[in-house]
Parts: C-alpha cells; structure tokens; sequence
C-alpha cells in the first residue's frame, strides 16, 4: 500500500509541508509507504478546457507543461491521495486548483481512475478561512468517487510564520490522527 501527499504551497519546506508531513509520519509508522511531492513551487498552468483527455483516453494531460502526467500515474498507482494547501484569500493556492483541475478531468475522462481510493485534504491558514480551502479540496475527492476519512477535527492548522505548525497542537493532533484513520482504513479495505 502506499500514500502519496501533494503539498501545493510554493513554499516547499513551510507549515503545509510540515502538516503533511506529520500526517505521513503516522500513516508509515502503520508499515505504509509513503512519499510527499512539492506541487506548489513548481508551474502548475490551469487547464485550458481543451478536451483532449476525454478524447484521446490515454491517462495524459495534452499541456504536458511540467510533471502533471508524472503525478497521474503516482496517482494511478497509490491507494491514498493527501492534498495539502495553504489558504490565501480564503481558497486553496492557485497550484492546488491547477493541480485538481487537470488530475480531475484526466483521471474521470479514464475510467474515474480515483474511484474507491482513499483521500484526504489539509489545509493551513494564518487565523481563518481553511475550511473553505478543506472544504473545496474535499469536493474533488467526493466528486471522484474517493473514500474520505475524518479526524477528531477539520483537518487544518493555524500557522503563519516558518515554523509555526509546530505550535499548533491541536493541528498536530488533528494530522496524528488523520493519518492514523487513513491507514486503518486502508487495512480495512484491504
């Protein structure tokens, strides 16, 4: 089994990452593998609506403008999707939404590649706004036909300066326990 978590914040190593990172931790403590990509940082371009991936069904993304096909295929082959995304103005990061666009169109144009899969979103903000960010991430994983476990709260953190994740210990409650609800139920289904 393995979980794949996707961080879309720019910043590769800041609270996002921390937040899935605790996550992770839990899940491979479990004897499950785990991997976490930087998403955020990298020139995720919307999609462009184009149609190609219904047409052509080949599990590809016709603007291979960065590794977008690279993540389909660690999607295709894992048994959990973390999306990880700070709040900036109340919603997900732009990458996020990049990111979900064309995995989303791709993966349903392909037979729903997602479906029965475990997902998972985390979302990061300063002092409010996540649950709009937790809330939007959610809807690709329930519209995809995904498994979404819960945690003993909405899976977010407060946190603004590097760093301040770790002084969260509510939200690092809220991930010790997200990850340890994804890897029973991924033994469970199994």
């Amino acid at each position: 089994m393995k979980v794949i978590a996707f961080n879309g914040s720019p910043r590769a190593k800041g609270n996002t990452h921390a937040a899935l990172a605790e996550v992770l931790k839990e899940i491979k403590s479990e004897g499950i593998e785990t991997e976490l990509v930087q998403i955020g940082a990298k020139d995720v371009a919307g999609c462009k609506a184009c149609g190609a991936c219904g047409r052509k069904r080949n599990e590809q993304c016709i603007n291979n403008d960065d590794e977008i096909n690279e993540w389909i295929q660690m999607i295709k082959g894992a048994d959990g999707i973390v999306i990880g995304s700070p709040t900036y103005f109340g919603c997900m990061s732009a990458q996020t939404k990049a990111f979900i666009d064309r995995v989303g169109f791709v993966t349903r144009a392909n037979g729903g590649m997602l479906r029965r899969k475990v997902g998972a979103a985390v979302a990061v903000n300063r002092r409010a706004g996540s649950l709009n960010t937790f809330d939007e991430i959610n809807h690709f994983f329930l519209i995809a036909e995904m498994i979404v476990p819960g945690s003993s709260y909405w899976n977010v953190a407060n946190a603004l300066e590097p760093g301040d994740f770790s002084k969260d210990m509510e939200g690092k409650k809220t991930m010790r326990t997200l990850g340890k609800n994804i890897a029973w139920l991924l033994k469970k289904l199994d």
